[in-house]
């Protein structure tokens, strides 16, 4: 192997291997505060799979990692406005903080959630700046592009919300999501945003550790907006590098569609709770355990293999795209989700054929 390559696959193992012990160093103390101070997860909530009290303080261990990690060695350059992406960091995990430790209503988060897409869109100028010939639309206007961004950064970041259910799940989909990122970065040449991903990977790695069933700690709404948040702007940087231009020919085809493909997990679950709610008359933001890991769950399966069963699918996804990427963003997106929607009626019917105890075709539709 080349000297060169030698030195940049030492320097993507440090910046991945630095915050990961940051966060297994932070985690201990984090868990012995909250132990000393009773800060725990809501006991006999509905929604919550443990019967005992769990810290949802994990989100600290991660956002710290990252920051510290980012700050010090990651390489900045005027490409990557990494100063806005903080600052919006910082006033995200602010609010999860406190959501984590006494509770904020959902007008609040919002608002949140829309001044932290603001920043990132008007000032740190990380936006879609096209349809990419989704729908058949190409070029649209400033303000449709940052309306478009805003709306975008705000579902993704409460897409890993959502999915933050189960122990594991939101990490080890963040582990996924920003390697991929990462090693397509690398593919072409955009370093300085690899480099951003695979911290994030360390950070998450570090609290997986303590996360892995049965939980020690969760990372809580602290840890899953932060996530979604990184990601999502590694995502709208992905798209916006390969985008088709007059002097410019993308090195990575489909990349809307292979965007969507590897945040297929969040995307669809929150589509299709949000979808549900909505033609029930009920509030899109009603907590429920009607999400796709809660249903696969009632099959008798383990966090684990819960989470092992949608990372799997997550990674279909992604090879799918990445083998038909001459078929077009729109084809493409089409696909992705009628193999969601296919996978979500398999689940369907495997429950009804459980709690009926009669595998029946009429399962399928009733």
């Amino acid at each position: 192997m080349p000297e060169f390559l030698h030195y940049h696959l030492a320097y993507y193992l440090f910046v991945i291997g630095f915050p990961a012990l940051l966060s297994i160093i932070a985690i201990p103390s984090i868990l012995h505060v909250a132990r000393v101070r009773h800060l725990y997860d809501d006991i006999g909530h509905f929604r919550k799979q443990h019967d005992h009290g769990i810290p949802r303080l994990g989100g600290v261990a991660i956002f710290v990692s990252f920051a510290i990690t980012a700050l010090v060695f990651s390489i900045i350059n005027k490409f990557f406005p990494i100063s806005y992406l903080l600052i919006a960091s910082i006033i995200l995990f602010a609010m999860g903080l406190k959501d984590d430790l006494s509770g904020v209503n959902s007008s609040t988060k919002f608002m949140v959630q829309f001044i932290v897409a603001l920043i990132l869109v008007v000032f740190g100028d990380i936006r879609l700046t096209s349809m990419y010939g989704v729908f058949g639309i190409y070029q649209i206007s400033f303000t449709i592009s940052c309306a478009l961004s805003v709306l975008v950064i705000i579902m993704i970041i409460n897409a890993f919300n959502l999915i933050d259910g189960i122990d594991g799940l939101a990490a080890i989909t963040g582990i996924i999501v920003n390697s991929v990122f990462a090693i397509l970065f690398i593919y072409i040449h955009q370093y300085e945003s690899a480099v951003i991903s695979l911290i994030l990977v360390g950070s998450i790695a570090g609290f997986l550790k303590f996360n892995i069933p049965p939980a020690k700690i969760f990372m809580g709404d602290t840890g899953s907006l932060f996530i979604g948040l990184i990601s999502v702007v590694m995502a709208i940087k992905l798209i916006e590098l390969n985008k088709f231009a007059v002097d410019h020919n993308p090195q990575i085809y489909a990349a809307p569609a292979l965007t969507v493909a590897i945040l297929i997990v969040p995307i669809f679950d929150t589509l299709r709770v949000f979808f549900i709610r909505i033609i029930s008359g009920i509030s899109p933001f009603t907590a429920d355990r009607n999400h796709v890991h809660h249903r696969i769950l009632r099959l008798g399966y383990t966090h684990l293999q819960t989470t092992l069963i949608l990372a799997v699918l997550n990674l279909i996804s992604i090879g799918l795209v990445l083998a038909f990427s001459n078929l077009g963003n729109f084809a493409l997106i089409a696909i992705i989700f009628t193999i969601s929607m296919l996978f979500n009626w398999a689940i369907t019917f495997l429950i009804r054929s459980k709690d009926r105890e009669d595998v029946a075709l009429r399962n399928l539709f009733a």
